[in-house]
């Protein structure tokens, strides 16, 4: 039996898992990610603590595993999109890794969408321009810090950053720069015109040779095996987008597939072989599967808020047990508190914040969290019927990250979206879709199908109560409305 190592680097942990060639998960290790915040918008790491904290993961990994290292067959990375990270001419890291739900950079968007470069980037690629993509902090970095910029040799994403400490060498990969904003999805490759609708064709000399997800980018160092425990000499994978890597893990093989991820992002999405550019999506992306496009609607709205609940609202003796609970003592008839799940970022404005509507004296924490799992699922919803104007509704769609973990979260979702709900077998799936990219560079997989039929299972499925459907319909009509009311008034809250 030969191993896999999925390394996989989100905007809330740094997560390491390893499965055998049928996707059993031997062992699972995480680590905090320590988010820098020194003004409001700003997310972003120190990426040489980043680094350590993978090491740190991969060894206990592989300790808790019980396999011999020796048996490790490949490994491959997935991470967050968007964001930034520079490696320095000198080789060690130019700035601070950037994350996805940074937002420092919304006034380029902003002027962007004014003087209408939008429209001749979208022509492009295919795709809106968000204040967490490399080409807004980028940007950013231009004016504001242009000696780490200068000093750059080449820009990565952080799943980029993480295989290079891992080989000792610079590659870019499909799946993360096309859904930067980075590609020319037309031509599939970097594109200097594209780069000059930014003002950033200074930095294209510093983007580094492109890779599809299952290519060898490069075989682990002895340095590297030597500080993580692997194995030096095995072949490391160019790994995917963490969504695309959590898709495929989840069984996003075809086009009649949809998948939700519900963890620190609100991921929707579905793969095609045509994108789609009549403006009803906000992105399109290379998908892993080479010759199919991602059809993606996200925004960092998903459980983080729950988790920004638990950390500050409830005792550290109280449980996610707990919170499920409480949630599951309330039916939706019986609270009309609101919740936008804005803390992180929002898929309304660039400067919407988190906020509860309809409080009073008599609401209690439990009437707080319940509207809190119900604006999550709300946003899911916003996204999915942009995406459902392009394609049929699925029989079911599958669902994955922390929310489907929560029973009568999974419930709200079937009964919000009145569609079954599958959730795949619980695992780190953003890891396992990692893996399966290093067992197909490693030979043990013939293709993405092959991998997905020896590798993917569905725990449960939940069905929609249609009793639910009115009473639900009629809140997310009250969400739609209180969003759709403060949407205007958001820039007046810049700080």
């Amino acid at each position: 039996m030969k191993y896999l190592v999925g390394i996989d680097n989100g905007g809330t942990f740094s997560k390491v898992a390893i499965f055998d060639e049928n996707g059993k998960q031997y062992s699972s290790f995480s680590v905090p990610t320590k988010v820098i915040s020194p003004r409001p918008g700003y997310a972003q790491r120190d990426m040489t603590q980043l680094w350590e904290s993978n090491v740190n993961a991969i060894r206990h990994a592989i300790s808790e595993s019980g396999i011999d290292a020796k048996d490790i067959a490949a490994v491959s990375l997935s991470g967050h999109g968007k964001g930034l990270y520079l490696l320095g001419k000198n080789r060690e890291p130019a700035y601070y890794g950037i994350m996805s739900t940074d937002t420092r950079a919304w006034r380029y968007v902003k002027e962007w969408y004014e003087n209408g470069t939008n429209q001749k980037v979208y022509q492009k690629t295919m795709q809106e321009i968000l204040a967490c993509q490399p080409v807004s902090l980028l940007a950013w970095l231009r004016d504001y810090e242009p000696e780490a910029l200068n000093n750059t040799k080449f820009i990565f994403s952080v799943k980029d950053f993480v295989r290079y400490m891992l080989t000792g060498e610079a590659y870019g990969e499909y799946t993360d720069f096309s859904g930067g904003n980075l590609i020319n999805l037309v031509t599939g490759e970097y594109d200097l015109e594209l780069l000059k609708l930014f003002d950033l064709e200074m930095i294209f000399d510093k983007l580094p040779p492109l890779r599809q997800s299952s290519d060898i980018c490069g075989y682990v160092t002895e340095e590297a095996a030597i500080c993580t425990g692997l194995p030096e000499g095995i072949p490391v994978a160019a790994g995917m987008f963490d969504v695309d890597a959590c898709g495929i893990a989840s069984g996003l093989l075809d086009e009649d597939k949809m998948c939700m991820i519900a963890g620190t992002w609100s991921i929707n999405e579905f793969i095609t072989k045509q994108p789609v550019i009549n403006g009803t999506v906000a992105l399109n992306s290379m998908f892993c599967i080479p010759g199919y496009y991602l059809v993606e609607e996200s925004s960092p709205t998903s459980a983080g808020n729950m988790e920004w609940f638990i950390r500050n609202m409830m005792d550290a003796k109280e449980s996610y047990q707990k919170a499920n609970t409480w949630v599951e003592s309330i039916e939706p008839q019986d609270s009309n508190v609101l919740f936008l799940p804005f803390l992180n970022g929002s898929n309304e404005d660039p400067l919407a914040k988190g906020s509860f509507i309809g409080l009073t004296a008599y609401h209690t924490k439990k009437h707080m969290l319940r509207a809190i799992y119900e604006g999550v699922v709300f946003s899911h919803l916003t996204h999915v019927k942009k995406l459902l104007q392009n394609r049929e509704k699925p029989e079911s769609i599958f669902l994955s990250g922390g929310a489907a973990n929560s029973d009568v979260w999974v419930q709200i979702f079937a009964d919000v979206m009145q569609t079954e709900i599958a959730v795949i077998k619980d695992k780190e799936l953003g890891a396992q879709g990692a893996a399966m990219a290093a067992g197909i560079a490693a030979g043990i997989y013939r293709d993405y199908q092959d991998a997905g039929d020896k590798t993917i299972s569905i725990s449960k499925v939940v069905k929609p109560r249609l009793s639910y459907k009115s009473i639900y319909e009629e809140k997310y009509a009250r969400y739609r409305a209180v969003v759709d009311a403060l949407n205007p008034i958001w820039s007046q809250f810049e700080n």
